[in-house]
């Protein structure tokens, strides 16, 4: 059936196998998939759906409930005739399926599916629940009719026990309890298609290409199972789930992707923002099927559709036709590294031929061997300026999250760091508490603990320590901490963090002995024996994890001459650790960084710089809180001198057609990178949260990342560039950072651009 909402906002297909729309912010996808969902259940009134969890719905359940709660106000009378939605729908007739859950989680903790899908879609959209089709793992029965607290005591599964004898009693319980669960998805399955399949489907895409829980690999025809999952996908859970320890060992129920395709005239849609999903969605929407790409499994319904972003269509042949309409330096820039890319051919071997057999370089205008020659001298330039050594700047280094500077230009830093004229601040605008794992956070305290009863923290014997001693000599933590490393004496290592722990209970809550020092570590230990992985932390123990992860950042910087009062800690209001964030404010989260900057009155500002509001969204508000800053400020002072440094880390990645500057990376400096961050950033050398593209630290991915991009402009510039170069910096290079430099107006500019993105 033809939809007026898509028909509205233009379905694209080309040489896609599966339609598309593109919106033009996240928010407006969400208010396009609403629109869209109430015009179904407008038409399918006792309809069944299947709707998914997670970060990605958020604007799609805010649209949803400002729809029907303002359905009769002007503003909603004017969205609605736009696409002739004219009747108010009822949801209380709906059918609602749970798309996956993890297993085993309690319905009870506030991170598991059952818990989002009655907060949001049962209770926030006013479903019936007796329709509801749910996953409730406390009520799925096991032997005995044991919880499965009880016959999984470690809370993993062995799913090898469907295949192999069982030899103790508690194998023999948990191999029925597995087949127990088999037969409970089977009937799962069975109830799904007695009501006629699913009628609507949302879902977002991971990392892997995967929908609800249909792993790279899977079965077109799946059906509802209990499964194990992937790194990719264990990954994109961590935060949901505690860390990696947690995420890594945990199964999933979901549905299959014959679940989702069992009604052949099923509406399904497929919603993804950011550039990061660009591969996956190429992959989904253009490739013939395969079990490689999940959701191009979805090719076999006619009503498939995918609602996209811009940055999601990025590698779309029709994006990538539409974008080279036109060419601009920048374009062509683009296109003729791309070539050498593609083909693996240095630039200056590149033959006329060769430019004009290439769908998108044979239209540059005034092609010619001279346009690379052109591209080559620019790319040098980018890379003699990268190399440059500033004097006499003051630098405000800024990052979203403690090891953003590090993990986007440490090496630049450092380089800048070496001259006795400049001055360098470093600022890091969140707490970044939810990347302490209550595991790590418990170790520290227990041995902060042990450290007290063996009398080996001298300074709380101090007469005044509890009452001003405690304020004085912070940095005397950090130095004692990095004398310890150079000594490679864990054991005093861990005791300065404990020196510090020690000095951040006592301020955060006025301890006044030795004694009550000691209850509070115990009634800590206690709280978080009692919680459970993933569980947002009390406002207090938040703090206490973000200040671990402040000393970590001093630790950094320390390394290299950095005080303390150099290093800030602005801790923004937004950054609260719940599922859908706030939006920064002015008084709360910008006013602190106007204050930093005039305390500073930088020369040079850096900063993470992501394509779209959808990505790493702390990322994105912070741009915005730095900018609304800059504007407040340039009303009253001259930014005329005042330059922008946008870096990416490893969450994105520039082309260097989009940059101005390319900072050469030594072997020097990336042992440095990760020597620092496992001495320092201990709460993430077990990468308890990592990136679905590296299963190790994040310090690993920024080096394969700057590794790769050296190897990028090497197909340039060609190797001998780099082993022949007059410079021993030059030579020296391995790897290759990427930067774009602005004036204020200009990042004033962009921030603007991503602002409407965003639609905010």
């Amino acid at each position: 059936m033809t939809s007026r909402v898509e028909d509205y906002f233009g379905l694209r297909k080309g040489r896609a196998h599966i339609p598309y729309v593109v919106a033009e912010s996240f928010p407006q996808l969400g208010m396009i998939t609403a629109l869209r969902f109430l015009e179904w259940v407008n038409e399918n009134p006792q309809g069944v759906i299947s709707l998914p969890t997670g970060k990605t719905p958020e604007f799609f359940i805010r649209w949803t409930q400002y729809l029907l709660t303002n359905w009769d106000s002007p503003a909603v009378s004017e969205i609605r005739s736009k696409v002739a939605l004219n009747q108010k729908p009822d949801l209380s007739g709906l059918h609602f399926v749970q798309i996956d859950e993890f297993y085993p989680v309690s319905s009870r903790q506030k991170n598991s599916f059952f818990s989002y899908v009655m907060e949001f879609y049962i209770h926030g959209f006013g479903l019936n629940p007796d329709n509801a089709l749910l996953i409730n793992s406390d009520k799925i029965p096991l032997a005995d009719g044991k919880h499965f607290s009880e016959v999984f005591p470690d809370l993993k599964v062995d799913l090898s026990l469907r295949y192999r004898t069982a030899e103790t009693a508690a194998e023999i319980m948990q191999q029925k309890s597995i087949f127990l669960i088999d037969e409970w998805c089977w009937k799962y399955e069975q109830r799904i298609r007695v009501m006629g399949g699913i009628g609507f489907f949302l879902g977002g895409i991971g990392p892997d290409g995967h929908i609800a829980f249909n792993t790279r690999g899977s079965d077109h025809f799946s059906t509802t199972r209990l499964t194990p999952t992937n790194f990719e996908t264990q990954a994109v859970s961590a935060g949901d789930l505690g860390g990696m320890a947690v995420s890594g060992n945990k199964l999933v129920i979901t549905i299959g992707l014959g679940t989702i395709c069992y009604n052949k005239d099923a509406v399904a849609i497929i919603f993804a923002a950011s550039e990061s999903k660009a591969k996956v969605i190429r992959q989904a929407v253009e490739s013939e099927p395969s079990v490689l790409y999940p959701a191009s499994a979805l090719q076999q319904l006619s009503n498939s559709r995918f609602y996209l972003t811009e940055g999601a269509t990025l590698l779309l042949k029709n994006s990538i036709h539409d974008y080279y309409q036109t060419f601009t330096p920048q374009k062509t820039e683009k296109a003729i590294i791309d070539l050498c890319s593609s083909i693996e051919r240095y630039g200056d071997k590149i033959t006329l031929d060769e430019l004009q057999s290439d769908a998108i370089c044979r239209n540059i205008p005034n092609l010619s061997l001279n346009t690379v020659q052109q591209v080559i001298t620019s790319v040098k330039n980018k890379l003699k300026k990268g190399a440059e050594r500033e004097e006499h700047q003051v630098f405000l280094h800024t990052g979203p999250h403690h090891d953003d500077i590090m993990l986007g230009i440490m090496p630049h830093v450092n380089r800048q760091l070496r001259s006795a004229t400049n001055v360098s601040h470093f600022a890091v605008l969140t707490s970044g508490f939810t990347a302490v794992t209550n595991a790590y956070f418990k170790d520290l305290l227990l041995n902060t603990k042990h450290l007290l009863d063996h009398g080996q923290i001298q300074m709380v014997h101090y007469p005044d320590f509890f009452s001003t001693g405690y304020k004085y000599k912070w940095f005397k933590d950090v130095h004692h901490y990095l004398d310890k490393v150079a000594a490679r004496d864990k054991v005093q290592m861990r005791r300065g963090i404990s020196h510090r722990i020690v000095r951040i209970l006592v301020q955060l809550y006025g301890i006044n002995s030795i004694a009550t020092l000691k209850a509070k570590i115990d009634e800590l230990i206690e709280g978080l024996k009692t919680s459970y992985d993933g569980e947002k932390n009390s406002p207090d123990v938040q703090q206490l994890k973000g200040m671990i992860r402040e000393f970590e950042e001093e630790l950094v910087w320390a390394h290299f001459g950095v005080k303390l009062d150099h290093i800030h800690h602005l801790r923004l209001g937004f950054y609260t650790g719940d599922i859908f964030t706030e939006q920064p404010e002015i008084q709360r989260d910008v006013e602190p960084v106007i204050e930093l900057i005039k305390k500073v009155n930088p020369t040079v500002i850096s900063l993470a710089m992501d394509p779209e509001g959808s990505g790493p969204d702390t990322h994105y508000k912070v741009l915005q809180a730095i900018a609304e800053s800059l504007r407040i400020l340039g009303e009253s002072r001259d930014l005329t001198g005042l330059r922008i440094w946008g870096y990416r880390n490893v969450w994105y990645r520039f082309h260097p057609a989009d940059v101005n500057m390319i900072v050469p990376v030594s072997m020097n400096a990336l042992a440095v990178l990760r020597q620092s961050f496992q001495d320092c950033y201990l709460s993430q050398v077990e990468a308890p949260f990592p990136s679905y593209e590296l299963n190790g630290m994040f310090c690993d991915l920024t080096q394969k990342i700057w590794v790769e991009q050296m190897r990028q402009i090497q197909l340039l510039l060609g190797k001998d560039f780099f082993y022949n170069h007059a410079s021993p910096l030059i030579r020296a290079t391995h790897g290759l950072i990427y930067l774009k430099e602005m004036t204020v107006p200009e990042f004033l500019v962009h921030a603007r651009e991503l602002q409407q993105k965003a639609g905010s």
